[in-house]
This record gives C-alpha cells, sequence and structure tokens, in this order.
C-alpha cells in the first residue's frame, strides 16, 4: 500500500467559503469542514460574540485557537467553553504567539488558569507571528533570533508550570528563500531582496528550519525545569 496519510490545516478566515465547505458525512455524527482537518481561528477574529467563534463551535472538526498578549485569562476560559462546552479532550488546541519581549510576561498566567479550571487543551507555540517586523525599506521580516527566543521559552514556561507544549507552529519552506533575518548564515536586511519570493509572509527558509528543528530535539531531550532554574521557576509555578 503506496498510501499516506495526509493532513491539512488552515485559518477560518473567509467564512462564505468555510459555510459552504460544511458536510454532514456518513460515518460521523455532526457537521464537518472538509476544506481542512484542523480549521483554526486567528487572533484578530476570535471575539467570543463573533461568527468565527460561533462557526467554529458548530463543526466538529478538532479546532485551534491562537491567543495573543492582552487576553485575559477569564476571556481566553470563555472562549474554551464556547468551542468545547464538553471538554472533550483533542477538540481545542491554543496557539500562542505571544512575541518573545512578552512571552515570559504572558503565558504563565494562561497556563496556570487552564490547568487550575481543569480544562483540557493541547498546547502550541507559533513562534512567528509575535516576531514580525518592517524593515526601513518596507520589507515584511522576521527575526531568527526572536523566533528562537520566543520557542525555547515556552518550553521552559511549561516546564515550570507543570504542563506540556504538545506542538509547534512554523512557517517554513524547504528553498534557499532570504526572508527570515539571522540563523546560522547571519542574513541580513541587504540579503532580503535576493532570494524574497513570498506574497504574504516570511518564512524560515530550510537551513533555518533545520535550525529549529535541532533546538525541538535539544528541549526535548532534556529537563527544562533543571535547566532553567530554581528562581525561574519559582517565578512561573
Amino acid at each position: 500500500d503506496a498510501r499516506v496519510d495526509f493532513y491539512t490545516s488552515h485559518e477560518v478566515l473567509l467564512l462564505n467559503y468555510e459555510e459552504a465547505m460544511a458536510r454532514q458525512v456518513h460515518r460521523h455524527w455532526g457537521w464537518f469542514n472538509l476544506s481542512t482537518h484542523f480549521p483554526w481561528i486567528g487572533m484578530r477574529t476570535a471575539q467570543l460574540d463573533g461568527a468565527h467563534v460561533e462557526y467554529c463551535s458548530g463543526i466538529r472538526n478538532p479546532i485551534g485557537l491562537k491567543i495573543g498578549p492582552g487576553l485575559s485569562t477569564d476571556q481566553l476560559l470563555r472562549t474554551i467553553d464556547a468551542l468545547n462546552p464538553t471538554n472533550e479532550a483533542g477538540r481545542l488546541t491554543l496557539i500562542t504567539r505571544m512575541g518573545a519581549a512578552k512571552i515570559e510576561a504572558e503565558l504563565p498566567k494562561h497556563l496556570r488558569a487552564v490547568k487550575t479550571e481543569g480544562r483540557r487543551v493541547l498546547w502550541c507555540c507559533d513562534p512567528m507571528h509575535g516576531n514580525g517586523e518592517t524593515t526601513p525599506g518596507g520589507v515584511k521580516t522576521r527575526r531568527f533570533e526572536n523566533i528562537r527566543a520566543e520557542l525555547e521559552a515556552a518550553f521552559d514556561i511549561h516546564a515550570a508550570c507543570g504542563t506540556h507544549l504538545g506542538g509547534v507552529h512554523l512557517e517554513l519552506t524547504g528553498e534557499d528563500v532570504t526572508e527570515c533575518l539571522g540563523g546560522a548564515r547571519n542574513l541580513t536586511e541587504a540579503d532580503l531582496a535576493r532570494a524574497y519570493k513570498s506574497t504574504v509572509d516570511p518564512r524560515l527558509n530550510y537551513e533555518q528550519s533545520l535550525e529549529i528543528a535541532m533546538l525541538i530535539v535539544r528541549k526535548l531531550g532534556t529537563t527544562p525545569v533543571a535547566e532553567i532554574g530554581a528562581e525561574r521557576h519559582a517565578a512561573y509555578a
């Protein structure tokens, strides 16, 4: 059997399209979005009383919710309950995108609140979208060091809070593009014009992606709480 399982995911953004793709299927109860396996709600459309949350609450796909800086724990818990009222395991993934400068101030309170209230979620880190910037020349980019720093901090904070980082959301390509600054080759703003191909967001190139993969391997192969020290652990716990 040469077949492979292939799964897709995209943001629930254009509701006319998403609603048209909602179907009932023979083998399972309820309505499913058949345009993707794993739809997710973006941070800017995640209002509790908004149409995107309402739509996703009515489909049976596993769904993701992007959460960013400035969100209160009360608002997060109420949104969780709207999307997963039965507290079903595997139903909801929370995708944090705080930015390297804000993750240490923002993430621990949400981890503690969700854990204390017994909400069953999968935690995922998106170290890309909170670290965007525009160069003086008007080019949209991201700094590899900020991406790395946010992801590494996410591992450490989860370990300190007694929760688990269950996934990573990256934008990357196997091509040798020059869209994100830094990395092993220390790409500069002058390099961006050489091979900037994205029409939307800047992506990690092949080499930068491997660097992030190696970081994940290192973090999974260590005991982060011991690494970050008792002082930092006490600050988050």
